[in-house]
């Protein structure tokens, strides 16, 4: 723990109203709603373009260049929104960014609808959804944080890890809807622009949310602090983090009032302090090395399954999408009755294996290496997961917003290269050996977990982030 000997800070009863215990469920229940519907978003954003390529293509008289731009541009918004917004959310407050960053959602969901013909259309398109990347990248490093903040210990795991699923059903759900859609013979521009009627809901519904009572401690802000926590906390072991982090920020302030140390608002330099650089390195290289095999499988899906001797389709990426699903569900079923560690190291060591298996083994049986892949695509999935977990947990409350800021754009360097290297790596070395060096990217990984994976399941924010900044 923090500090055996608790500090008692002075507030006036008048300054906060305590409220109901269904008030307060009732309000997490929001407060979950709109991050998973923020994450829902994300998904859906990424999946709507997919079935609507080929008349974009025709009408835009899109090139494979232009339409690789396009495609791309979410990724690239990803890479510069993750680390801008964290900076944003731990300067300016939780509470104001993930307002404005789904207002940022509508308006590049709207800019699609006037997207015109002609010679600028393809860069106008690929800077709206630059800007929506931008958006998805700001979600992960506002809405996860936030989420931590205020989920009760015993559920926060679940609670972080229901944002995945909810990526998942998003970009499912985009790709029946837009199929749908375009069979009905709806224009491209309107099945884009479906996006804009959940960004409207979620951005109306996210004002009125309350500050983050551990953003309002790192500025110093107790009082406020105490208050929010007894009008919208129900439970006592919130409370009990709460306190721990007045604590730990009191203890700070008189260190630094004696010269010891200095209190320094958040900034990248800060993540590779003596302090948090175990952290940083953990959370980015293991979601780099979770996605980096993952998106270049999944992307490929058919062309990797017809190199093996068997057919893609139903049986393949559909077959893998399914199965990471069923992965995410049950480590969300089981992240807080298990712990955190056995469901990130172990999977990632069996992933290693898995594919260089199937990287060795040229003559293995079709039926066998799709058995493999479809094995991989669950447990890969699983372990995944907790990219949504640790993040949120590890990194102190004044480097929340940008250290998983930073770590969700170092992973997209991993998901960019699986992408594009992948079909560059099967033409010039060959599937093999393309799958050997996924599995050292997966087998780096699982060294990485080994190493530095904590189990937090249970603990406060607080005390997870002492104990493993220090």
């Amino acid at each position: 723990m923090i500090n055996p000997t608790k500090t008692t800070v002075p507030v006036d009863a008048s300054s906060s109203t305590e409220t109901s215990s269904k008030f307060k469920r009732r309000f997490m229940v929001r407060l979950v709603a709109v991050f998973i519907g923020g994450m829902f978003l994300d998904g859906y954003i990424l999946g709507i373009i997919g079935p609507v390529t080929g008349p974009m293509r025709s009408d835009l008289q899109l090139d494979a260049l232009s339409l690789g731009m396009i495609a791309a541009g979410p990724l690239a918004g990803i890479f510069v929104g993750s680390p801008l917004a964290g900076w944003a959310t731990d300067k300016f407050g939780r509470k104001p960014m993930f307002l404005v960053d789904m207002g940022l959602f509508l308006a590049a969901s709207a800019a699609q609808f006037f997207v015109t013909t002609g010679d600028g259309a393809v860069i106008q398109l690929a800077i709206i959804r630059f800007m929506m990347g931008v958006a998805i990248g700001g979600e992960y490093a506002i809405g996860g944080p936030l989420l931590s903040e205020f989920a009760p210990p015993k559920l926060r795991g679940r609670l972080l890890g229901l944002t995945l699923i909810a990526w998942y059903v998003g970009f499912m759900m985009a790709f029946i809807i837009g199929t749908l859609l375009h069979d009905a013979g709806t224009p491209w521009r309107l099945v884009i622009g479906t996006s804009t009627i959940l960004a409207f809901v979620l951005f109306l519904a996210r004002f009125g949310l309350p500050e983050s009572p551990s953003w309002l401690i790192t500025k110093g802000r107790r009082e406020e602090a105490l208050a929010i926590a007894r009008r919208y906390v129900e439970s006592p072991e919130m409370h009990d983090s709460i306190t721990e982090e007045i604590d730990l920020r009191m203890i700070q302030e008189a260190q630094a009032a004696q010269g010891r140390t200095k209190i320094k608002g958040a900034s990248v330099g800060m993540l590779f302090s003596r302090q948090n650089w175990r952290t940083t390195l953990f959370t980015s290289g293991f979601w780099f090395c979770a996605v980096t095999p993952y998106f270049a499988i999944a992307t490929f899906a058919d062309d990797v399954l017809t190199q093996f001797g068997f057919g893609g389709g139903w049986a393949g990426g559909v077959g893998l999408s399914a199965l990471a699903t069923a992965g995410v569900v049950t480590t969300v079923l089981l992240i807080d009755k298990l712990g955190r560690r056995i469901l990130t190291v172990p999977g990632q060591w069996l992933c290693a294996g898995i594919l260089l298996v199937i990287g060795v083994w040229a003559d293995a049986p079709a039926i066998f290496v799709l058995a493999l892949f479809l094995a991989f695509s669950f447990f890969n999935a699983g372990y995944t997961t907790l990219t949504q977990v640790y993040p949120a947990e590890l990194f102190p409350g004044h480097l929340r917003g940008i250290g998983m800021g930073f770590a969700a754009a170092f992973s997209r360097i991993g998901a960019a290269l699986g992408t594009f290297a992948l079909p560059w790596a099967i033409s010039n070395i060959g599937m093999g050996p393309s799958m050997v060096v996924a599995a050292v990217v997966a087998l780096l990984g699982a060294v990485l977990s080994q190493w530095l994976a904590p189990e937090t399941k249970g603990r406060t924010l607080a005390d997870i982030s002492a104990d493993f900044s220090h």
